[in-house]
């Protein structure tokens, strides 16, 4: 079954931050994502210039409607819009908590936009106590952490919201100075941390969206909550690093790009064969399109494929290579990307050729031997007429 999570938050007209950041975050990592939208805004990357919030009761008629029909495994809550939408969709929840007692929901206290615009007032904090009360986690970052409690001290502050609402808390460390810092989470029982680099970007609207969802995806497949909270920060980082650079202010984050380095099972994002020539091998497969990523001559070289997979080069000079693997390029544009390489005189066994299995392929060889095809097969590559189905 495909993970369900339910959204409630608030719509972000830029795409950065919201409902639009936690449908990405969760589309990608393979999630169903339904919404409950609490506002709209009107904001960019430089700040918000209208708030709208929906009516409670229209909020909790979406909630009731995609859970009476398609079910929950998890929820995300962020943007409250008002108050009295906070203590109604406790309320709703509670309910639904009698009917899932081990449903995992997910709450980001969001007060303060990226840009630095209020999105809760002071009664809508208040308020913030009754949906901690029936959290899994709560997700502040450091300002928000103060400000639900008044303590100065982080841990004393995460400390105080587990003991009274018992739900865990995510101290997040983004608001920190300096390159280094610290996530912990806090559960009645037990401290879990990590530590990271900062990332040198300005484009961190949506990161605590981002966070939150994904760690409501992963508690929906049944990870633990530190297990969770581990694989979507780095979920968020590499995010962080595929920023797409828009707007002029705080821009979004690249969660679209995060394809094959955070999910559930094993993945295949790795592939490594062995070269003779360090400067040979890296000039056939930049040619071929890929992308370097990793020199370290005359040893080793990494590309990127622009599906997100790496493909490496080990070099030995004393290797003989036997060529017992093919490696699988897909092309889109594959007739086009076999004329451009042969028109640079790249040699091929054999042109793009339809085959039985439903692909068209073209075969080639790399400097070593190693055996290279580029190939077209669309959705006959996972769902061939005749896929085994369980």
């Amino acid at each position: 079954m495909i993970p369900r999570i339910l959204i409630i938050a608030g719509s972000d007209s830029g795409g950065g931050a919201g409902i639009q950041a936690d449908i990405k975050t969760v589309t990608v990592l393979g999630g169903h994502a339904m919404t409950a939208v609490t506002a709209i805004t009107a904001q960019n990357t430089i700040g918000v210039t209208a708030v709208h919030p929906v009516p409670a009761e229209v909020i909790l008629a979406q909630i009731d409607a995609v859970v009476s029909d398609i079910g929950v495994d998890a929820v995300k809550i962020g943007m409250i819009g008002s108050a009295f939408a906070a203590e109604q969709v406790a309320q709703r929840l509670e309910q639904l908590k009698q009917a899932l007692p081990e449903l995992p929901i997910v709450f980001d206290p969001v007060m303060v936009a990226t840009s630095g615009a209020p999105l809760a007032d002071d009664a809508t904090i208040a308020a913030f106590g009754r949906l901690m009360d029936v959290a899994t986690i709560a997700t502040p970052n450091l300002p928000e952490l103060k400000r639900l409690t008044a303590e100065e001290d982080p841990v004393a502050a995460a400390l105080s919201l587990v003991s009274e609402h018992g739900c865990a808390v995510l101290i997040k460390g983004g608001h920190e100075e300096g390159d280094a810092l610290a996530d912990a989470l806090i559960e009645t029982d037990n401290m879990t941390s990590w530590q990271g680099q900062r990332i040198d970007t300005t484009s961190t609207h949506g990161t605590g969206c981002t966070l939150a969802s994904a760690i409501a995806l992963f508690l929906a497949e049944g990870a633990s909550l530190s297990d969770a909270v581990g694989r979507a920060r780095e979920f968020v980082r590499v995010a962080l690093r595929e920023a797409p650079g828009l707007g002029g202010g705080a821009g979004p984050i690249g969660q679209g790009r995060v394809r094959l380095d955070v999910g559930s099972g094993p993945r295949l994002n790795q592939v490594t064969v062995t070269g003779t020539d360090y400067e040979r091998s890296v000039a056939f497969y930049v040619g071929l399109g890929l992308k370097q990523i990793v020199a370290n001559p005359p040893d080793y070289a990494r590309f990127e494929t622009a599906g997100g997979a790496t493909l490496s080069v080990q070099i030995d000079p004393e290797e003989t290579v036997s060529a017992t693997t093919a490696i699988y390029l897909e092309c889109d544009d594959l007739d086009d990307q076999v004329d451009r390489l042969a028109r640079e005189g790249v040699p091929f066994e054999h042109g793009p050729r339809n085959q039985p299995w439903m692909w068209r392929e073209a075969r080639l060889r790399d400097p070593d031997g190693n055996i290279i095809f580029l190939y077209k097969a669309g959705e006959a590559r996972r769902f061939p007429p005749w896929r085994i189905e369980s």
